[in-house]
This record gives structure tokens, sequence and C-alpha cells, in this order.
């Protein structure tokens, strides 16, 4: 990182191509009203794949918040309602996928496909999960039927541009307003409030959500009042009919893509205990307010 350019290499062979999809989807925001980060340059080399985008002025919004007083912490969030909605305004191709996502659900390195959501692949992914030797077959009956109940609610949805990856550390910040959205590599054409299931999961489970991996999330107490200014700044996101059962919605595909394709068992038997919750109508939302 230097005063004037920031350049990323990308070790991690699960997201191919990961950069050249960025950079596809960062030039589609040329012109618009979207604070990002100016794609300069992206390539290959001997150490892997490589991306160059302009430094934007500030810091990222995990770094900024906790000595953000609350309405500094305010403003930043109606920033950044505004810049979804120019965000979900970006005319996009339709189907539009990253190619490690695509990869995954054709079934490559398929367990990377938990996120984020794609409505479509649903069932594909508790067919996947029937598959897998010592599943819970009555679990995954209970899980088709409720999938199935609740398709009708996205029969008329227009995709839009989702970031897909919306938290603390992809969003820079300076003077209490969002100065840029940044990596775009998980960005989708899919429904808008996809976005909201990344939001207020980093709301409710935040300590998940590190800069790094060695690095502690927020502390979620500090983040309690973001959805309700979030909704505040950007009602239309909020305002689609059967929100709570379509949020449950990403978070059982993401749930059973875990339970069907995860190589590590206590994953898989995480996940099967929070389908489990939600079949019973609980998940991470249950103590957030909007």
């Amino acid at each position: 990182m230097g005063d004037e350019y920031v350049v990323r290499l990308n070790t991690d062979e699960r997201h191919r191509d990961a950069y050249r999809h960025e950079a596809a989807v960062v030039n589609l925001l040329a012109g618009s009203e979207v604070p990002h980060a100016r794609h300069l340059a992206h390539g290959e080399g001997p150490d892997g794949p490589w991306y160059v985008s302009e430094r934007l002025p500030g810091r990222t919004l995990y770094e900024a918040w906790p000595a953000a007083d609350s309405s500094t912490r305010q403003a930043i969030t109606e920033s950044l309602g505004a810049a979804l909605r120019a965000l979900h305004r970006i005319p996009v191709p339709a189907g539009l996928l990253p190619p490690w996502l695509a990869d995954a659900l054709a079934g490559k390195k398929p367990w990377a496909a938990f996120h984020p959501p794609v409505v479509s692949a649903a069932l594909q992914q508790v067919e996947a999960a029937r598959r897998v030797p010592g599943h819970d077959s009555q679990l995954l009956a209970d899980v088709t039927d409720w999938i199935q109940e609740r398709l009708v609610s996205f029969a008329d949805d227009e995709p839009v541009l989702v970031h897909g990856d919306l938290h603390g550390s992809n969003v820079i910040v300076d003077q209490g307003h969002v100065t840029g959205l940044i990596d775009f590599a998980e960005a989708l054409a899919q429904p808008a409030d996809v976005e909201l299931d990344t939001i207020l999961r980093w709301c409710a489970k935040a300590r998940e959500f590190p800069p790094v991996p060695d690095k502690q999330g927020l502390d979620e107490a500090t983040l309690i009042e973001v959805p309700g200014w979030l909704h505040d700044a950007y009602p239309e996101l909020f305002e689609r009919e059967h929100l709570r059962e379509r949020l449950d919605f990403y978070d059982m595909y993401g749930e059973v893509t875990l339970y069907a394709h995860h190589p590590q068992a206590d994953i898989r038997e995480a996940a099967q205990d929070r389908i489990t919750r939600l079949l019973s109508g609980h998940n991470h939302l249950d103590e957030l307010i909007w």
C-alpha cells in the first residue's frame, strides 16, 4: 500500500480468476455514484494473480468504528446506505457470478459455494447433501419442504448488482462518510436483499469477521443500531414482503451447503445444528432490531 496505489496479491487458489472478475465488476461502476477504488491494472505473475487500484482516502470502517462517536457512526451508516442504493442501480449482466463460485456450483471445490447465496441453487445443495454418507434423511426432507414453501417469495425478483461480502473490512470511510466499497471478488447478480445477509450477520456476529485471521472482529454491542440506521437510509432494501423469511432462506442456503460439502466433520456438524435451529424459526437474526 502506497500513498496513491494499492497492490494486492492473491495466494488463495480457491478463488480462481477473482481479480479478473473484480476488475470487470469495478469497470461497471465507472462514472456512477458508487464510491469505489478505480481499477488500474491486473494480471498474472510468478507469485500469482495481482491487482492494482487507486488508494482511497481514509481507512476501513473496522479501524475507524471503535473511536467514532454515535453521530459519526450514524453518518457512516447513512453514507453506506446511499452507496448501496447506487450500487443496486448499476445495470448488471444476467447471471453474473464470480468464476470460483460458478465452479463451486458445478462441483469443483463445492463447499466454497456456501457464500454468497444463490437462490436458484438452494435445492441443488439439498440434493448434494443427500449423497453424503450418514446424512440425516428426515432433516433434509424437512429442509426441502421448507425451501420449496419459500421459493415463491423470490419468483418476481429482479436481480441487481450485489457486493456479496459487505462488512467492516470492505468499506473505506473518512470524516464520517464512505469513500469507497472495496473487494468486489464476490459480486454477483442476485436480489438486492442478499446484501443484508452479510451485513446483518456481521452486526450479529461481528467477532467472526476479523480483518485478518489473527485479530478479533468488532464488539457486536457497538453495531446494535446499525440495522436501524441503515433501514432509515435505504428503506427500500428492507421493504420486501416476508423479509425475515427471505433472510432465513439465505442463511439456510449457506448452512445446507456447508453440511453437504465442507471437508471438516465438526463444521458439518455445526451446520446441521444451525439447520435444525432455522427449521424451528431461530438464528442469529433473533437479536437484531431495525
